[in-house]
């Protein structure tokens, strides 16, 4: 089977790594100020009225219904928040405006240089290479059908090129779900060699789990030193 020329795979991966900011692992900082259970539900109402994942999860947002998420599973609320929360301005490679997708990769190096490469950009159009940003491993399986770029690193929607290369992305991961594909493999653009995996639904992640944690510091120049791996 081929979507758009580009061939689709059934393959299962037993571990894929995922790095997130450690900031969106802690416990909400508002619950420090809570005494009680009555104050933490006034709390909860005030974050629903605000929360794209609360509202994803009770009555869907643009391009996510509520029973394409998942529940009563390990980290739910992260895996269904890494949908429920897109940037309308900002789409990434293979999820636009109004829906978000599970990024991961087979290696933790390729992490390692795709996040670095985005943060290094935010730096840059800050106008100032300082920061430092501890990110954990979050990992997971997954299995089933995936459209398979790994043959075609020349593909469009690989290009190094953000304005060009996204939209092309975006259109092909709109063709994979309507084929009820659950991701895309595709060669790293940040890290050559790697191989990243990106999941388009809740469900095709499998088994999350976290691991060790790394501390990346950029002290006035656009290439981080990485401190890691440690223990979280």
């Amino acid at each position: 089977m081929l979507i758009d020329g580009v061939p689709v795979v059934t393959e299962a991966f037993l571990r894929t790594v995922r790095l997130v900011s450690t900031a969106r692992l802690r416990p909400p900082v508002l619950s420090r100020l809570v005494e009680d259970a009555d104050d933490l539900a006034d709390l909860a109402e005030i974050e629903g009225a605000t929360s794209a994942r609360l509202t994803a999860q009770s009555t869907g947002i643009s391009g996510l219904r509520p029973n394409e998420l998942v529940y009563d599973v390990p980290h739910a609320n992260f895996i269904n928040a890494s949908f429920a929360y897109a940037k309308p301005r900002e789409p990434n490679r293979f999820n636009g405006a109004n829906r978000g997708a599970w990024y991961a990769a087979l290696e933790v190096a390729t992490c390692l240089s795709e996040v670095s490469f985005h943060m290094t950009a935010f730096l840059a159009a800050a106008g100032e290479f300082h920061a430092t940003v501890e990110y954990a491993e979050m990992f997971c399986s997954a299995a089933g059908d995936f459209l398979d770029l790994r043959q075609q690193p020349a593909h469009p929607c690989l290009g190094a090129d953000i304005a060009t290369a996204y939209p092309l992305g975006n259109t092909l991961a709109d063709r994979a779900r309507g084929n009820a594909v659950n991701g895309i493999v595709y060669p790293s653009v940040r890290h050559p060699g790697g191989t990243c995996v990106a999941l388009l639904r809740p469900a095709a992640v499998q088994s999350v789990r976290q691991g060790d944690v790394y501390r990346l510091v950029w002290d006035g120049t656009p290439a981080p030193t990485v401190d890691g791996p440690r223990k979280g």
